[in-house]
């Protein structure tokens, strides 16, 4: 499956001219818009409220730590190679697990569950085995449930790959960014390639369901060809899903980044070409191209999702269960419910202090509004199946929408000129190169993003 129509140049020209930042939209409203001040009663009420509509849940469970820093990561780590620093994080995370299901209803299961980090094989067995054990305990999990870890294949063995598939989980991911050493040195994650290959075996040989590998483009000392060499081989591997992220280059933000030779970076025109490579190498390969930055096996769940329109977003990506409520876990993490969203502490000690005090660990929040809620399914609807049915939203929400969209039909007007987007009586589509554009569709229908000076990533 091609990328681009028949005869549809990908025109770099056009992607320069929309190459501005924009939310990723892993939930709408972005997470930018979460703000101090709410309480973990505020969290309790709106648990109350997800217990009254009875929807299935997903489970995220935040490991923070790292036993080296990757100086392009841009997540929430702490780097330690005192591999004691984490036995108090997992006791706090167990009684932070007791805390909180007792006020989830039971009778609602679980159908996902993710652990991501960090480097959650960064723990030790017992302690994986403890998580897990509470994690079965205090919730009902689904037979069928979409259980998934993060790992760093620098830190892993065959016995390991095992141990983690005999416990329960069935889905993995791991990071390869790219295969050519000069680039692993630049940003301080050396993976031979043998190595990789091998993880990769063990996995198949442990019969994980499905397998997710992570590349990144715009890294120092990345060119066309060697990447091209690093989509070769990634394609040899043969994951179920490949996600290849733009690299955002913020060293104000991440300090690690300051590490990086900045002269080394792909120029923006090789970086363009990259991406275009890049797609056309996975669509013409196996892989269908599901949106942003994110390819997938036509038989793999995500793609089957999208078909069936089906497919959503949450903090961890694209999802196949549009239909669960998800509950984080662990500092940093974030709650999604219908009507509101919840972060908890960022910093490990303010973490420690409110779960060792038996209060729910929240520091952020958001309480959607009836537009907020609409929005977010306008908005979901373009970035996950790439197209919107008017009469959906109208039957819903009580509305004519072409009058309560008015203003944002009108901005979407020069993007149809622009060919990104097709706009008829009873639908919007995104087309062609407005797939890889997404978000600047999306954004049309954003208000928190029109109202506010927020500092995103830019869209390619």
């Amino acid at each position: 499956m091609v990328f681009l129509s028949p005869g549809v140049k990908f025109d770099l020209d056009m992607i320069k001219k929309y190459d501005t930042p924009a939310p990723r939209y892993t939930s709408y409203p972005p997470a930018t818009e979460l703000s101090e001040g709410f309480t973990a009663t505020d969290f309790q009420a709106a648990i109350a409220s997800s217990n009254q509509r009875k929807t299935p849940l997903s489970l995220y469970f935040h490991i923070p730590f790292c036993q080296t820093a990757c100086y392009f990561c841009g997540c929430n780590t702490v780097i330690s190679n005192n591999k004691k620093i984490a036995e108090p994080y997992v006791d706090n995370l167990v009684r932070e697990i007791k805390n909180t299901s007792t006020l989830i209803d039971s009778d609602r299961k679980v159908l996902q569950i993710h652990w991501g980090g960090g480097t959650p094989n960064y723990l030790e067995r017992h302690q994986v085995e403890l998580l897990w054990k509470n994690i079965t305990q205090y919730f009902t999990i689904d037979p069928q449930a979409e259980i998934s870890i993060e790992i760093n294949p620098r830190y892993v063995d065959k016995n390991y790959i095992l141990f983690l598939r005999d416990i329960g989980f069935n889905r993995i991911s791991f990071g390869i960014q790219d295969f050519n050493y000069q680039v692993q040195a630049a940003v301080n994650r050396i993976q031979p390639e043998e190595m990789l290959f091998d993880v990769m075996g063990w996995i198949k040989a442990a019969k994980f369901e499905s397998v997710n590998v992570d590349l990144i483009y715009g890294l120092p000392y990345q060119t066309l060809q060697t990447f091209r060499e690093t989509v070769k081989k990634t394609i040899a591997l043969d994951p179920d899903r490949i996600v290849v992220f733009n690299f955002a280059y913020i060293p104000w933000l991440k300090p690690a980044q300051k590490n990086i030779p900045q002269e080394a970076l792909p120029k923006p025109q090789e970086k363009l070409e990259i991406l275009k490579m890049t797609i056309e190498e996975l669509t013409s390969s196996q892989y269908v191209f599901i949106g942003m930055d994110h390819f997938a096996k036509s038989d793999d769940e995500l793609a089957i999702a999208q078909r069936d329109r089906t497919l959503q977003r949450n903090f961890q990506g694209y999802t196949t269960h549009a239909e669960t409520e998800l509950f984080g876990f662990g500092a940093t993490s974030i709650s999604m419910l219908k009507d509101a969203y919840f972060q908890n502490h960022k910093q490990l000690k303010d973490y420690y202090q409110a779960v060792t005090k038996d209060i729910l660990p929240i520091n952020k929040g958001i309480k959607l509004t009836p537009d907020d809620i609409m929005r977010r399914d306008i908005i979901m609807s373009i970035m996950s199946h790439f197209q919107l049915y008017k009469q959906d939203i109208e039957e819903k929400y009580h509305i004519n929408f072409d009058e309560y969209f008015s203003q944002e039909l009108e901005a979407l007007k020069p993007l149809e000129v622009d060919g990104l987007v097709s706009i008829s009586k009873s639908h919007i589509q995104v087309i062609d190169i407005g797939r890889l554009l997404v978000r600047n569709i999306a954004v049309v229908f954003d208000t928190h993003y029109q109202k506010r000076d927020k500092q995103y990533s830019r869209t390619i």
